[in-house]
C-alpha cells in the first residue's frame, strides 16, 4: 500500500460514494419529485419526461451508478495497491 495507507484508500472511497448517491438523490427525488411539472413539459419516448424518471428512469441511473462504481472501484484499488490479482 502507498505511504498515504488505508486513510487514503477510505478517503476516497467515501469521497466517491458522496458523489455518486448525490447523483442518485438528484436523480430520483429532483427529477421524479422536485421537478416533475417542469420536466412533464417534455416527452420522452412518448411518456412525460417527469412521469418517466419517476417510474423508471430513476433505475435506469441507479443500474449505471452501480455499474460505475464497481469500474470505478476496481481502478481505485490497483492505486492503492489492494487489488485482488
Amino acid at each position: 500500500m502507498p505511504p498515504e495507507g488505508p486513510a487514503a484508500y477510505w478517503r476516497a472511497n467515501l469521497r466517491l460514494m458522496a458523489v455518486l448517491l448525490a447523483i442518485w438523490f438528484a436523480v430520483s427525488f429532483g427529477a421524479g419529485i422536485l421537478f416533475a411539472d417542469a420536466l412533464n413539459e417534455i416527452r420522452f419516448f412518448g411518456f412525460r419526461l417527469g412521469f418517466f424518471f419517476a417510474q423508471q428512469g430513476a433505475i435506469y441511473v441507479f443500474v449505471a451508478l452501480i455499474f460505475f462504481y464497481a469500474w470505478r472501484m476496481n481502478r481505485l484499488d490497483r492505486q492503492h495497491d489492494v487489488d485482488e490479482e
